[in-house]
């Protein structure tokens, strides 16, 4: 079975845990490849990986490393182990404990896939011309650049002008990145089984401005007004960017494939709700007679 490594560097005992993987992946029929930037942190050299050539990734580190393994795959759907040595961790099914019972399941098949909807971002010239794609797992966010300042854009799902936005920026969710930014926003949280997008306004300057839901199939298309055009970010998944030119724009749709996440046991999204987000949780009050 080959399996990709991705991990984050900053975590300070990631050389131990990969020496522990290492050692745990013989008996198991595991073939290792790496990212080139954890190469160091291996107790012998391994390859590195190859998305064409994965049967799973694991990821080491919190959901920000799992974002970022699944860019690597670059829309191979392949399954990927996310093994939480941060905090939340809300898109992970393991941690470090419990790394050898989650490489059984892995190469016994006892596990279950969660495929989740992601996002195809296309930035076009003003003349329809494609200058760059990228692909996003929870959202694409366009904002401004340097100090705190207001951006006003066109927001048209497939073909109609919702109207002029006004705000700090805005949020393009998918069901998976309703928990992340789009709900800092204000937006609604969506389950993973639901086929829709977030459209969330950041700090909107008009109580007219309100977040939207919209079917999975929409095309978004986020136009920056020329007179505010200037110094606009788009990020992705909040990992990485680039700034656009005046009269450029952001095409956002339903990517082609889907990122599959592994999932162990019987933790269902509302579980993970409950234990990650404390959903419900009225310990902190206290009682009123």
């Amino acid at each position: 079975m080959n399996v990709g490594v991705v991990g984050n560097p900053r975590y300070g005992d990631l050389a131990a845990v990969l020496t522990s993987l290492a050692g745990e992946a013989p008996s198991r029929g595991l073939s290792l490849s790496t990212e080139p930037r954890l190469e160091s942190f291996w107790p012998a050299p391994v390859p590195h990986l190859d998305p064409g050539t994965l049967d799973a990734l694991i990821t080491f580190g919190g959901d920000g490393t799992l974002l970022r393994g699944a860019r690597i795959l670059g829309g191979a759907e392949v399954p990927i182990l996310g093994v939480n040595l941060g905090r939340v961790g809300f898109l992970t099914t393991a941690v470090r404990a419990s790394l050898a019972h989650a490489l059984d399941a892995l190469v016994a098949g006892r596990f279950r896939i969660e495929r989740l909807q992601a996002l195809s971002a296309s930035i076009t010239s003003g003349d329809g011309a494609a200058i760059s794609r990228r692909q996003a797992l929870n959202d694409v966010v366009l904002h401004k650049g340097g100090v705190a300042r207001v951006v006003r854009l066109n927001v048209y799902i497939d073909g109609e002008n919702v109207g002029p936005y006004s705000a700090d920026g805005i949020v393009i969710a998918t069901p998976t990145g309703s928990t992340a930014y789009a709900l800092s926003a204000g937006g609604p949280i969506m389950a993973p089984g639901v086929e829709g997008l977030v459209v969330a306004p950041i700090c909107a300057h008009t109580l007219a401005v309100r977040p939207l839901v919209v079917r999975a199939t929409s095309q978004i298309v986020l136009e920056p007004i020329a007179e505010w055009a200037e110094d606009v970010l788009v990020s992705f998944d909040g990992q990485t960017g680039t700034q656009l030119s005046v009269g450029e724009r952001v095409e956002v749709r339903r990517a082609d494939h889907r990122v599959c996440l592994v999932r162990l046991g019987d933790e269902t999204w509302l579980t993970r709700m409950q234990q990650k987000l404390h959903w419900g949780d009225l310990s902190g009050r206290e009682e009123v007679r």
